[in-house]
């Protein structure tokens, strides 16, 4: 399995925008075990992304997918800037 885990911080006042933005690009995705976004509580303009793979191919086939490459578009100018971006080995969980 393959695993990201994600911050990103929104234009301010756009986080809500960013987040319906990124949530319409995120159906049938091969390969997408899971895949969460998540309020920061403690910053208004933050959001979490916790994506889990059946493999790192299977994410970066995802890339390219119309839907997801629409909704990138439309993510990208609500975006200030990435904080913060891990790469995980996901071994098992609930929903997984």
């Amino acid at each position: 399995m393959y695993g990201v885990i994600g911050k990103m911080i929104a234009v301010p006042g756009q986080r809500d925008a960013l987040i319906a933005a990124i949530l319409e690009g995120i159906q049938n995705m091969p390969g997408c075990l899971s895949y969460i976004v998540a309020r920061d509580p403690s910053d208004g303009d933050a959001i979490w992304l916790t994506e889990v793979w059946d493999s790192k191919a299977s994410h970066d086939a995802s890339l390219s997918l119309p839907v997801v490459r629409a909704a990138i578009t439309k993510a990208r100018p609500l975006i200030a800037k990435y904080e913060t971006r891990i790469e995980t080995t996901p071994v098992g969980g609930h929903g997984v």
